[in-house]
């Protein structure tokens, strides 16, 4: 173990790209940092974070901003719940700690949207505490590594990682540890066809040059079904304004904006739309587990029956935040 340690320490050391957040002790711009890069790659997510930081210096700033103000800024990074619970804690930290971000574990996991990795990160970067962060990487890493097949998606395999890395992480530099093996996962040691030849751990790796344990491991149960969905979009203006409604409930893009919109079960046009609009965009968007065929219609008429149509000015559009339908849909338009 203390091999695994230093090797990936010291291939850290030489290997690490330079990051923003990784020059910083301020709990608030790592934990801000976390949040954005969850599902998002570290070149879509660098922009996010300086935006956000440029915006919301403080954390009490980004506490006191209106929930459309922050939706707005992370439009296009997509998993809005994040952005959503990013707000809500900001605001638990402003109420609860007088602004200062608190400084254990125990403390941090209690915050809103905050699990294990992510308070096991801010922990050892800000804190210099000693909790090992286990996330796809880590997982990836151990499992080949250390020749483990035991389910990263079940209870019993959580355990087992979690235990081990916890085992690793070494008490005088864990933030330099946790660092480096997230980095050796995203640059070394990656999903696909990984350059074995090159890895400083390849001579005590349980999986080295062997392709099918590669592909095999980390090892997950089963996957989620994915659920297919029908979206049926009006595109209506009149005298320079635009019918535009406000996501409810808990689906996705809760509380984003979008065109009047029907959800069926097939690609049909509604009968709505039949006799007073017509099919001008079609698209697929896929998310983890849905995939959405969307379809945009414009109304060549001011009113459609059965709607409660809601118009705001067409020049105001670029201010309300709007998902990534919406997005390509108006590019589209150009």
């Amino acid at each position: 173990m203390a091999d695994f340690v230093l090797l990936i320490s010291d291939w850290y050391r030489l290997n690490a790209r330079e990051l923003p957040w990784r020059s910083t002790k301020n709990p608030y711009f790592i934990w801000l940092s976390e949040v954005i890069l969850q599902q998002t790659r570290v070149d879509q997510g660098l922009n996010y974070y300086l935006k956000f930081i440029e915006n919301y210096p403080v954390l009490n700033h980004l506490a006191d901003a209106d929930e459309a103000s922050v939706l707005k800024l992370w439009q296009g990074l997509g998993y809005y719940s994040r952005a959503r619970n990013l707000h809500k804690t900001a605001q638990q930290v402003r109420d609860e700690y007088q602004g200062e971000f608190p400084k254990t574990y125990q403390e941090i996991i209690q915050l809103k949207g905050i699990g294990p990795y992510t308070a096991a990160a801010i922990s050892s970067f800000a804190f210099d505490l000693p909790h090992a962060v286990v996330d796809g990487n880590v997982y990836r890493i151990l499992s080949r590594y250390y020749g483990i097949d035991e389910a990263i998606d079940s209870g019993p395999g959580k355990k087992i990682f979690q235990e081990l890395a916890d085992s690793l992480i070494p008490e005088s530099a864990p933030a330099l540890f946790n660092q480096a093996i997230m980095e050796f996962g995203a640059i070394q040691c990656v999903p696909n066809n990984p350059d074995c030849g090159s890895c400083v751990l390849s001579a005590s790796c349980a999986s080295a040059f062997n392709p099918e344990l590669i592909k095999k491991r980390p090892f997950k149960k089963g996957k989620t079904k994915v659920r297919k969905r029908y979206f049926h979009y009006l595109h209506l203006e009149k005298d320079q304004q635009i019918a535009l409604d406000q996501r409810t409930g808990k689906d996705v893009w809760e509380k984003l904006y979008e065109f009047p919109l029907i959800e069926s079960d097939d690609d049909l046009a509604p009968s709505a739309f039949k006799d007073s609009a017509h099919l001008c965009y079609q698209t697929k968007h896929i998310l983890s587990h849905q995939h959405i065929y969307a379809y945009f219609y414009k109304s060549t008429g001011a009113e459609i029956e059965g709607f409660e149509l809601k118009f705001i000015d067409k020049k105001d559009l670029p201010d309300y935040p709007i998902h990534r339908l919406m997005e390509k849909y108006l590019e589209s338009e150009e």
